[in-house]
Formats: structure tokens, sequence, C-alpha cells
């Protein structure tokens, strides 16, 4: 992070409901055109809020600590396993 930048005021998540829910990039180019791109997080998409994130930096970390819990749920919790595959 660059010594310029100041975040005084600002509020952490202010902006987290919106993003998860979709948005919208506007883009201007030097031409005079401007592109509109709609931005909606992919089904199944999970995402992680910021306290959480520092103790798990990747998928594989979230994946491994959501397994050892698996047993732990009731069996009334337990829901049938819907895999996923990656193309």
């Amino acid at each position: 992070m660059r010594a310029e930048y100041d975040f005084t005021g600002g509020i952490r998540g202010a902006h987290y409901k919106t993003m998860q829910s979709g948005y919208t990039v506007t883009i201007h180019k030097p031409n005079g055109t401007t592109i509109v791109k709609d931005v909606i997080p992919k089904e199944g998409t999970v995402a992680i809020e910021p306290d959480i994130q520092a103790y798990f930096p990747d998928s594989e970390s979230v994946n491994k600590a959501l397994r050892c819990l698996i047993p732990l749920l009731s069996k009334q919790h337990k829901v049938k396993v819907r895999r996923i595959i990656n193309r």
C-alpha cells in the first residue's frame, strides 16, 4: 500500500452486500466511447468476510476446515452432496 493512500474516514465492508448481489463497471475510453459491464457472481460463489479471510488465505484452506466440520453436523442437517466438475 502506498504511503499517499489515505483511508481515514473509510468504512470497512461498506459495499460488501452490494458487491455480493452484483455490480456494474463503466469504462470511459480515451476515444469517447463507454463500455458498461455487469458483473454478477457465479452461481455457488461463497464470499468470506475479511475477518475470517485472514485465517483462510485460499480455497484449499477453507475446504479443509469445512470438511472437518461436516462430521459434527447432526444427521438432520446433512444434505446430499452435489459434485461440481471444473472444466
